[in-house]
C-alpha cells in the first residue's frame, strides 16, 4: 500500500490546480486500478467519475496455468466538476474490414471504388422554404441546398436519380464520414513494438496514437495539457501535435534531455523558441549543484551539449560517458563515433587523458574524443590532447579534425562547442511531422 500512500498527496495536488473544465486520466494496471479508484472517488468525488477505459495493449497470448492471459491496462477518467471538456471521440472506418451492417449502408461503389449510399436531398419543411423551391432533374420540390450548390453536386456527379421521375438523392462517401463511435473499451492501439519508428527505448513509453486519443477527447486547442511524470515525453508530443499548450514534469534529466531532444527532431528546431525549461543548468553554479546532486545527471547534461547520446547506466569513474555519431560519407552511410567523457570534479591527470587516447583507438568505429571538464585542464594534461593528432574526414573537401579535444563547462555555458563533423541527433528515430501553424506559447 505504500504506493497509495504517496499517490494520495500527488492527486490531491493534482485536483488542486485542474480547471473547473478539466479532465484527469490515470493510467494504471488491473492490480491497483480498483485501489486507485476508491482513492479518486474520495478525492474528486464519486459523481466526478467519467469512465474506466480499458486499453486492450496487446492480444492474448500463450496460457497460464490458473488464470487468463493479462493483456489490457486501465485508464481511470475524473472531472473536476460537471462542465468538463469532452469530444466525441471515433474511429475512422477500416475500408478493407467493414462492418456488415456498414456494408449494407454503404452497398454502392464508384468507378474509383469509394463506397457510398444514398441519402436525402429534400427539405424537412415542404413548401414553407420558396428560396429553396425549384426543379431538379424533372422534380420539383423544397430541396435542402441553394440553386446553385446543388447545381454544382450535380457537376460533381454527387446527385443520383435512380430512374426517371423520382427524387434526386446524394451520394454519402464512407470514407467523408466521421468514422465508428468509440467506446470505453479499446482495441485498436497497440503497445510499441520493437521496430516501431516512435519508440525510444524507454520502459514505460506509451504510443503516441494513444496519448493523441486522450487530449484530443479532454481539450481543445489552445488548452494546457499537464503530464506531471512525463518521462519520455510523448504526452508533450501528442500535445503539440494537437496544438495544445503543455506543461511537462519529470524528476531527472535524462527525461528533460531526451524530451527537448524528440521535440527538436519531430517538430524542428524552432519548438526550442516556444518552451521554458527550468531544472537545467544555465550558470556555472547551477552545473556544480547538479554535479553534487547527481554526477550521473551532470554528466549526461554535459554529454547532450555536444550533440552526443549519454549512457543509459552509469559505467564508473573512467569510463566513456557518450557517443556521438557522425556520418562518415554520403554512400553507404556509415557512421564514425566520437567518444565523450566527462569530468566534474578533481583535476584531471595526464594519464586519464593518456587513457581516453588510447579508448578511442581502440575502439571499433571511433576517431575522435571531446573530454569535458568543470575547470579548465593542467598543462600537462593540455599537452597531452595538442599531441594527439588529427582526423581527416573521408568526403569530399578532406576536412580534419583533432583526435582529441577539450572544452571546459564554462565554455559550453557561453555557447561553445568542439570542433566535429555534423552529428545525428541522438535517441531519435521518429518521422517529422509536417509543419503546423505557429502555436501560442504558454508564458508570455
Amino acid at each position: 500500500m505504500a504506493y497509495l500512500v504517496n499517490m494520495a498527496p500527488r492527486l490531491l495536488e493534482l485536483h488542486r490546480v485542474l480547471k473547473t473544465s478539466g479532465l484527469i486520466f490515470l493510467h494504471c494496471d488491473p492490480t491497483m486500478s480498483h485501489y486507485l479508484k476508491v482513492l479518486l472517488d474520495a478525492i474528486f468525488g464519486p459523481e466526478r467519475f467519467k469512465n474506466e477505459i480499458i486499453w486492450q495493449r496487446v492480444a492474448a497470448k500463450g496460457g497460464q496455468m490458473g488464470r487468463l492471459p493479462a493483456n489490457h491496462d486501465v485508464i481511470l477518467v475524473y472531472g473536476k466538476t460537471g462542465e468538463t471538456v469532452w469530444n466525441e471521440i471515433r474511429a475512422a472506418y477500416d475500408l478493407s474490414d467493414i462492418d456488415e451492417k456498414t456494408a449494407g449502408k454503404y452497398r454502392y461503389q464508384d468507378g474509383d471504388g469509394r463506397l457510398y449510399r444514398l441519402g436525402p436531398l429534400l427539405h424537412p419543411e415542404q413548401g414553407r422554404r420558396p428560396n429553396l423551391e425549384y426543379e431538379l432533374m424533372g422534380v420539383t420540390k423544397t430541396w435542402r441546398w441553394s440553386k446553385e450548390r446543388m447545381a454544382a453536386a450535380v457537376a460533381d456527379g454527387r446527385v443520383v436519380q435512380t430512374a426517371p421521375g423520382r427524387v434526386p438523392q446524394q451520394k454519402m462517401y464512407l470514407d467523408e464520414q466521421p468514422g465508428r463511435l468509440t467506446g470505453d473499451v479499446w482495441t485498436d492501439v497497440s503497445v510499441i513494438n520493437s521496430r516501431a519508428a516512435e519508440r525510444l527505448g524507454y520502459p514505460t513509453q506509451k504510443p503516441l496514437k494513444l496519448l493523441e486519443r486522450i487530449i484530443a477527447a479532454g481539450s481543445n486547442k489552445g488548452d494546457v495539457v499537464l503530464d506531471p511524470f512525463c518521462g519520455c515525453g510523448t504526452t508533450v508530443d501528442a500535445a503539440q501535435r494537437l496544438q495544445r499548450c503543455w506543461i511537462g514534469i519529470d524528476i531527472t534529466y535524462i527525461a528533460v534531455d531526451l524530451i527537448l531532444k524528440r521535440l527538436e527532431h519531430t517538430h524542428g528546431s524552432a519548438v526550442l523558441d516556444q518552451i521554458d525549461v527550468n531544472g537545467i543548468p544555465h550558470d556555472l553554479a547551477s552545473a556544480r549543484a547538479l554535479f553534487h546532486r547527481s554526477p550521473f545527471d551532470f554528466e549526461r547534461w554535459a554529454v547532450s551539449l555536444v550533440g552526443a547520446e549519454p549512457n543509459q547506466r552509469q559505467v564508473g569513474d573512467k569510463g566513456i560517458d557518450g557517443v556521438a555519431r557522425f556520418p562518415m560519407d554520403a554512400q553507404s552511410k556509415k557512421l564514425g563515433k566520437v567518444l565523450v567523457s566527462v569530468k566534474g570534479g578533481k583535476t584531471v591527470p595526464p594519464t586519464f587523458v593518456r587513457d581516453l587516447l588510447g579508448t578511442v583507438q581502440q575502439t571499433d568505429g571511433a576517431y575522435m574524443g571531446v573530454l569535458i571538464t568543470m575547470d579548465a585542464l593542467t598543462r600537462g594534461a593540455q599537452e597531452v590532447i595538442d599531441r594527439s593528432g588529427t582526423y581527416e574526414l573521408p568526403v569530399a573537401n578532406m576536412q580534419k579534425f583533432p583526435v582529441l579535444q577539450h572544452i571546459s563547462v564554462r565554455e559550453l555555458l557561453a555557447g561553445g562547442r568542439p570542433a566535429m563533423p555534423g552529428t545525428v541527433l541522438p535517441y531519435i528515430k521518429a518521422e517529422r511531422v509536417k509543419p503546423t501553424p505557429k502555436a501560442e506559447t504558454l508564458f508570455e
